[in-house]
């Protein structure tokens, strides 16, 4: 009889990993690849907010901890009851910053543009995908600086309550 019972279980675990791994297949990535496009489709959503000259999280560090940007200060100028100072300033710090990105946010574009053509023309080597990755993280830190030095410009054009009040309105749960 425990014969039986330890047979019965084990055809019922098999029964389950298997069930479990073809629902793993379907939803994940043996499923004729909808997750690499979903993927991709996120990855592209990124490619246009940072060639938009916006940071695409790229700021988080900062604006999660007290330190906003001026475009979700001023998204929240209501909420925040801005004085007029405030919103000129902001708008100023919002304009430099797009402006400063911009090019930048290009050249991190065109670098990953050619790290794909690298690959898609068939002649990637070591040497060669080194340097286009070292291009690559050299643009994104340079993207990526003039958001996180904005969100510092930013920080003490605020009172202490209006930063209380962004951080409860963008990230309390």
């Amino acid at each position: 009889m425990p014969r039986i019972i330890i047979v019965v279980v084990v055809a019922l675990a098999t029964t389950l990993v298997i069930a479990l791994g073809a629902t793993a297949q379907h939803h994940g990535h043996g499923s004729g690849g909808h997750g690499h496009r979903q993927m991709q489709a996120m990855l592209d959503e990124i490619d246009r907010v940072i060639a938009s000259g916006r940071g695409a999280g790229l700021a988080f560090a900062a604006d999660q901890h007290g330190y906003p940007g001026p475009m979700h200060v001023l998204e929240l100028k209501e909420q925040l009851q801005l004085t007029p100072a405030q919103e000129v300033l902001l708008m100023a710090l919002q304009h430099a910053m797009f402006t400063d990105s911009r090019p930048k946010s290009a050249r991190l574009m065109d670098a990953e543009a050619r790290l794909r053509r690298l690959f898609a023309d068939g002649v990637a080597d070591e040497a060669g995908v080194r340097a286009a990755v070292t291009e690559i993280e050299r643009a994104r830190t340079e993207v990526r600086l003039v958001h996180l030095l904005t969100h510092l410009q930013t920080r003490p054009v605020l009172t202490a309550e209006q930063r209380r009040l962004y951080h409860a309105a963008r990230w309390a749960p």
